[in-house]
């Protein structure tokens, strides 16, 4: 066994919500984590080959990145002679019979009662008959000295991550610019990266809150939801979105604490089947790039196409925001419908140029005139739908049209009057596109 004990700063008495942060980077190197009094214990026997050995995975542990600086370290085969050295930087070489008797915990209430018997070190308390000590102290002094010399197995309550992740970052000054604020949101999206991998879960929506100076007569908070249509891990492209909206943002008041909180989350799925790293494709893929684009352009100047079930050539397609996950995903898995609209569409010819709006054309002697009279080619493509509604129901013939002027021309006929009879002495023309 291979145990790790470690503590934030050197004080005795250490601050809960300290160790609450420093448990989940102890989560990512094992997962067999828990927490005895005012500090963590790590065990990492079963986690060194996947670091590659012992000695790569304690560099590793002394040398990353860590919430909270600085971090004090004691090991030892037993998780109770590691956590016995943490106590005292002097104790590190000391053999477990020759630590003083405070170091283990379980024999703290029973101290001065101890002393007067001539035991002051671990060793004179194991020298004692185990009836004696068993019937005068309790059994629970004589387990946890079995387990501190590794006689019986440590049973601990592992520690894991919560379901939701939440996170505050009090600031060491106060911020009055919104884009400064992307460095604390830097620590916190780190944080999250880590809850991420050890969850193996991706994230699709956050919230980032900020608290601003109560003293000044404003809004106290604030905040930013970040969205992203892909679940991911990785939290560098959330970074990115983070820092294109806050650029976008005046805060009324100076920020004095971030807060991070998931919104939702899915479970992650490999990018890859491959196990060599050259199959990852690199860079950011296009919906990131799309909602990184709308992020800093704004939604409604990204736009993608969307294909409606709709014979009316001015309703066929849709304009929406490219960062809109439900049409994106509308557009790929409607193709079906998508498909069917081309194949009853396959043997019309369409102008490669729609009018928004369809142009009214004059008649005379019965013929269309667009800049001089219209030469009709071929047609017509006869087109009705929306019937079913009567309020925009389209009764049209279709027809391609040669002017001399304007070359090929796509126009129609409305086939029926007012009156629902057929009137094409009366029919009104007009141009709907152009061919390029």
């Amino acid at each position: 066994m291979h145990w790790i004990a470690l503590r934030p700063g050197s004080e005795a008495d250490v601050d809960p919500d300290a160790l609450r942060a420093l448990a989940p980077w102890a989560l990512q190197y094992t997962p067999k984590v828990a927490r005895l009094q005012n500090a963590l214990l790590l065990e990492l026997s079963a986690s060194e080959r996947l670091w590659g050995g012992k000695r790569a995975l304690l560099t590793q542990i002394y040398t990353s990145n860590k919430p909270l600086a600085p971090v004090k370290y004691a090991q030892d085969a037993t998780s109770l002679v590691a956590y016995a050295r943490l106590q005292d930087s002097t104790l590190a070489r000391t053999l477990p019979d020759d630590l003083p008797l405070h170091t283990l915990a379980a024999a703290r209430p029973h101290l001065a009662t101890l002393e007067r018997l001539g035991c002051n070190h671990w060793g004179h308390l194991r020298a004692l008959p185990r009836g004696g000590v068993a019937r005068r102290f309790g059994a629970p002094l004589l387990a946890a000295l079995d387990r501190a010399y590794g006689e019986a197995s440590d049973v601990y309550p592992w520690l894991t991550l919560p379901e939701v992740f939440e996170a505050t970052l009090e600031l060491g000054f106060h911020v009055e610019s919104a884009p400064a604020l992307l460095f604390g949101a830097r620590r916190l999206l780190e944080d999250l990266q880590r809850w991420l991998q050890l969850r193996q879960r991706g994230v699709l929506a956050l919230e980032l809150r900020w608290h601003m100076d109560e003293r000044r007569n404003t809004a106290t908070q604030g905040q930013l939801e970040l969205r992203s249509f892909e679940p991911s891990g990785d939290t560098a492209h959330l970074l990115r979105l983070a820092g294109e909206q806050l650029a976008q943002i005046t805060l009324p008041a100076p920020v004095h604490t971030l807060c991070l909180r998931t919104l939702e989350t899915q479970k992650l799925a490999g990018d890859t089947a491959s196990l060599l790293l050259e199959a990852r494709r690199p860079g950011d893929g296009l919906q990131q790039l799309l909602e990184r684009l709308s992020a800093r352009l704004g939604a409604q100047q990204v736009l993608q196409l969307q294909p409606c079930l709709d014979h009316r050539p001015e309703k066929m397609q849709l304009w929406q925001p490219a960062v809109s996950a439900s049409q994106f995903i509308a557009i790929n898995a409607a193709n079906t419908g998508a498909r069917a609209l081309k194949a009853l569409n396959n043997s019309v010819l369409y102008p490669s140029w729609l009018l928004a709006t369809p142009r009214p054309l004059a008649l005379h002697q019965q013929q269309p005139h667009h800049q001089g009279p219209l030469t009709l080619v071929a047609g017509p493509q006869r087109l009705e739908a929306a019937w079913w509604d009567g309020s925009d129901c389209a009764l049209r013939d279709y027809f391609l049209a040669r002017s001399q002027q304007s070359g090929l021309l796509w126009i129609y006929r409305e086939r029926l009057s007012g009156q629902g009879i057929d009137a094409n002495a009366d029919a009104h023309w007009y141009l709907h596109g152009l061919f390029g």
